[in-house]
């Protein structure tokens, strides 16, 4: 993952349908936000937010309005009732994995950042495809000098007492581009059963981690 990378998911948008009850609502830690799938109407904004971030590899408006219709069910956006998206954690989980969630962006509204949306955010992703989809390992990949990325994981797999693996998966030689930096394989799991009650009770985390991430491309 560089610098925060978007997220594959499945979609199945009645996991997190529109109702309010079914909305994770962040009025105490971020006022006017809601957790929420992400719909296709929210890919042209998931688009932007991935352009301004200047960080992530920015994938065509065609393939984010398939991500917020194909891949919803593993993927998550912080909704402002009146701006819309102002953060998104995409992810997917490969058929032959199915219980593993890879993590592939990550991205916060520059006005957003600061306040540990970015774990909020993963938090809720996680409890959400554990309890709905069996899923008890993430992953991502981060760049070497993404310490933001480093930061967001590291604090994720302490916060919930899970074993941290890290090992390259894919070398810098592996890229077309000259000067891409390898993308290591970062591994969390198995998340403890007892993290589905710890997972509401985000903790806060530095203001850096909360910058994009990139996870895989």
């Amino acid at each position: 993952m560089t610098p925060a990378q978007p997220d594959r998911a499945r979609a199945v948008a009645d996991d997190f349908p529109s109702s309010p009850s079914r909305q994770r609502r962040l009025d105490g830690e971020f006022p006017g936000l809601e957790l929420d799938s992400p719909r296709p109407e929210d890919g042209a904004a998931l688009w932007r937010l991935a352009r301004d971030s200047r960080a992530l590899d920015l994938n065509s408006p065609y393939s984010y309005l398939l991500w917020c219709r194909d891949y919803a069910q593993t993927s998550i956006v912080a909704r402002d009732a009146s701006a819309g998206p102002v953060g998104f954690i995409t992810g997917y989980s490969r058929p032959e994995a199915p219980r593993t969630l890879l993590v592939w962006q990550v991205a916060v509204d520059h006005g957003q950042r600061g306040r540990g949306l970015a774990a909020a955010m993963l938090d809720t992703l996680a409890h959400r495809t554990g309890d709905k989809l069996g899923v008890e390992v993430i992953e991502t990949t981060v760049t070497p000098d993404n310490t933001a990325s480093n930061r967001l994981f590291t604090s994720f797999a302490e916060r919930h007492d899970a074993p941290l693996t890290r090992e390259v998966l894919f070398a810098a030689d592996a890229f077309p581009e000259a000067g891409h930096e390898p993308e290591v394989l970062y591994r969390i799991g198995p998340i403890p059963s007892r993290a589905a009650s710890v997972l509401s009770q985000t903790a806060a985390v530095p203001a850096s981690t909360t910058t994009p991430t990139r996870s895989s491309s």
